[in-house]
């Protein structure tokens, strides 16, 4: 089974070209890479809108999905409306109130979809996972927008965390199988372990943020897609960088 993620697209109106990227051209660019190495699924993991979520902005990035012929998920990230979203790609029988959280067979494997698009999972959402998890029987793959860990990344540690991390960490920590969760939200790579939790951030397709700098600075403008790969039980992860698109 080969899954493959992006996140952090940030797309902007048309003929906006915010920090002078072509953020529409990022994802047209990365979507043909990523068409040839034939992924069983294709996780979009939040942030599809710059700024404010836009229905607009995200119709445009479905039309672009569907024409790609790949099969896909998304998921919100805070700068995306949950209910907005489901309405767009049209999963509104998967929403609960206002989250958009779920479970999917992909080939062998039940993988979980959370919703962080507030910056936090709510008790009903964090009882739904705590189910999921006790069901679950063995390891377990999530996806979801915000790192359920601080991941020594400055500005984005201090400004910019998931809210409530000791509650959720805590779920993680009860399951006694490993836990695998591949997220974005930072713009960066890493790779972060805290006892059986294993937490990859993927990078953006926008730009990447410098991991060591207190206030805000772009990294570089490469951007980048993680290939999930499962074979009899062992998992392999590899993030692939392209040259962004500047206007």
């Amino acid at each position: 089974m080969k899954i493959i993620q992006i996140t952090d697209l940030h797309i902007d109106d048309e003929e906006a070209y915010p920090f002078d990227i072509d953020v529409r051209k990022n994802l047209l660019r990365i979507l043909t890479y990523i068409e040839k190495y034939k992924p069983d699924h294709l996780v979009v993991s939040g942030d599809l809108c710059y700024r404010d979520p836009k229905p607009e902005i995200m119709q445009w990035v479905k039309e672009v999905l569907d024409f790609s012929g790949l099969e896909y998920s998304v998921i919100a990230g805070n700068h995306d409306d949950s209910e907005m979203m489901a309405e767009v790609f049209q999963i509104k029988h998967l929403l609960n109130e206002e989250e958009l959280y779920f479970a999917k067979r992909i080939g062998k494997e039940t993988v979980l979809f959370l919703d962080t698009a507030r910056g936090f999972l709510s008790a009903k959402q964090s009882n739904w996972l705590k189910r999921q998890l006790k069901n679950a029987g063995s390891d377990v793959l999530i996806f979801m927008h915000h790192p359920p860990v601080k991941a020594g990344v400055a500005f984005m540690d201090n400004r910019y965390p998931m809210q409530y991390l000791d509650k959720v960490q805590q779920i993680f920590f009860d399951q006694p199988a490993n836990v695998h969760v591949f997220c974005g939200h930072y713009h960066v790579e890493k790779t972060i372990r805290l006892k059986n939790l294993t937490v990859q951030i993927t990078p953006s397709c926008f730009f990447q943020i410098d991991q060591q700098s207190p206030e805000f600075k772009v990294d570089h403008h490469r951007i980048a897609f993680r290939e999930i790969v499962m074979d009899n039980q062992i998992m392999f992860s590899t993030v692939r960088y392209f040259n962004g698109s500047k206007k």
